[in-house]
């Protein structure tokens, strides 16, 4: 079948500070094309609307995905839909990714016919049946598929992460892909879960709380494969296990490999194995990020991050030592007042890393969406982008983004502006020499983005698709929150044995 696979518009964060390649889109693509299938990417965050009109109509697809691990793209994606049908009614169009999957039937509902099917959970397991279905007729049956007839079977979640190979080859206009000053920066996969279970994070509830691990020769193999000097490693957190960490190391120093590496970690995982972040910055790691969340004990209690403001002030220091930089994220409460504010402009002016801030939103998927006792002032899907306030906010909303933005440009000024640009010049100047142009302008576009004036009229735009509320869970029985269940990962093990009996 043709299949035409499609990432999203940009969101407002990721206009400044990062773009990163749709690694996941990768991997499904990858996957349909070994199972036959003629497969084509667009990246909406790198090419324009008038891109993907004109692959419509010379592909002329049988079917379209359309990638949603944001919920703020959920508006644009069933728009895109309505248009796919229009031009091509019999196309099968289907939507995946990790949000998606916790709100599947109620975006069915909304998209009114212009969407088949969305796949909720793992999209590698799930393409290449899904897509024989589409051929054969009547996808109902295909795990983790849900219909306006009502959901299939549990996702089937991969064993093992070692394949599919990402399609990189698909992407065009790759040198638009970046984080901060590595720029072009590609992304891969070392792991892929995590075990820990923040209140306010939707990882460990997709994943049912499971862990995987790619074979130290399969990541090094596709690392190998990676063009660009700069690479992202997506896991929620890098390096949990050691010896995992270390086992990749070898295989990078035997094949002598050389990039420049950003990466997520806990404060707790740096501190228990040092060892194994330094010798990753001898490979070349030069970035970090911690989600510190809170400076105090109280609000990391609060988001159950299970480590104390000591261990966080000690996992700075240790990064510093290591000549890593990191970049901190704080998560601003709608309940701060302008002493608030205060307090957390001066800590982030005291520290020599990064800080950035994320609005604290409830997210369908983590606890805090059924737990969270105040009502939610908007549903509008665009708003829950974590840059804007969707619960009651204790200053007035207006002077609320007013301390937000003023928080923010501090720390702009601090990493984004001026100074620092003389003081990257090096790098800057051999970005420009490769034609690299993402470093330079996010030095000066914070302004345009960030804007009191503009996040608060975005509260007053038309809304025509609106988050459902939350069903009535028990959050006590954690089991009712998760996409994957242990029971879909021995459903998947299941298949497996019996496909390798068919062939003995």
């Amino acid at each position: 079948m043709r299949l035409l696979l499609v990432h999203p518009s940009a969101l407002m964060y990721s206009q400044i500070f990062l773009r990163l390649e749709p690694l996941g889109l990768e991997r499904v693509a990858g996957a349909a094309r070994d199972a036959g299938h003629d497969v084509r990417v667009v990246d909406l965050q790198v090419l324009g609307r008038n891109q993907l009109m004109s692959e419509l109509r010379s592909f002329r697809p049988q079917a379209l995905g359309i990638s949603l691990n944001y919920l703020a793209n959920i508006p644009e994606a069933i728009d895109l839909a309505a248009e796919v049908k229009a031009s091509l009614p019999d196309c099968f169009v289907f939507f995946g990714g990790h949000s998606v999957s916790f709100v599947a039937e109620d975006v069915l509902e909304q998209a009114e016919g212009a969407v088949d099917a969305v796949v909720r959970g793992e999209g590698e397991p799930a393409i290449g049946p899904l897509l024989e279905a589409v051929r054969d007729g009547g996808v109902d049956g295909v795990p983790g598929v849900v219909t306006a007839a009502g959901r299939g079977p549990a996702p089937l979640m991969l064993h093992g992460i070692d394949d599919p190979l990402p399609a990189r080859d698909l992407m065009r206009n790759r040198r638009r892909y970046f984080i901060g000053e590595l720029d072009p920066c590609a992304s891969i996969e070392f792991t892929r879960g995590c075990p820990w279970d923040c209140s306010f994070c939707s990882a460990w509830t997709f994943y049912g709380r499971s862990y995987r691990k790619a074979s130290p020769e399969a990541a090094a193999e596709d690392l190998a494969r990676v063009r660009e000097p700069n690479v992202f490693i997506v896991d929620d957190v890098a390096f949990i296990r050691p010896e995992h960490g270390n086992a990749i190391a070898a295989e990078v120093e035997r094949r002598r490999i050389r990039k420049q590496y950003y990466l997520e970690t806990r404060s707790d995982v740096l501190l228990r194995h040092p060892e194994v972040f330094e010798r990753w910055a001898r490979l070349g790691l030069r970035y970090m990020f911690l989600g510190m969340e809170a400076i105090d004990a109280e609000g990391l209690d609060l988001y159950r991050k299970r480590v104390s403001p000591d261990e966080n002030f000690r996992a700075l220091q240790t990064a510093r030592r290591m000549g890593i930089r990191v970049a901190i994220n704080l998560i601003v409460d709608p309940s701060w007042d302008e002493e608030r504010f205060r307090v957390v402009r001066e800590f982030a002016l005291s520290v020599p890393e990064i800080v950035h801030f994320t609005v604290m939103t409830p997210y369908p998927g983590t606890e805090i969406w059924h737990t969270e006792s105040r009502r939610l002032t908007t549903r509008d899907y665009r708003l829950f982008d974590i840059q804007h306030a969707v619960v009651p906010t204790k200053l007035p909303l207006k002077r609320f983004y007013e301390e937000l933005v003023r928080t923010q440009a501090v720390i702009n000024r601090k990493h984004l502006g001026l100074r620092t640009a003389f003081g990257a010049a090096r790098v800057l100047t051999g970005n420009l020499l490769r034609g690299q142009t993402n470093f330079a302008r996010m030095l000066w576009k914070f302004n345009q983005v960030y804007n009191p004036s503009r996040q608060l009229a975005d509260h007053g735009m038309p809304v025509r698709y609106e988050l459902p509320l939350p069903q009535p869970v028990d959050v006590g029985d954690r089991r009712r929150l998760y996409v994957h269940t242990r029971e879909s990962r021995e459903s998947r093990e299941g298949t497996q044995a019996a496909d390798r009996a068919k062939t003995e």
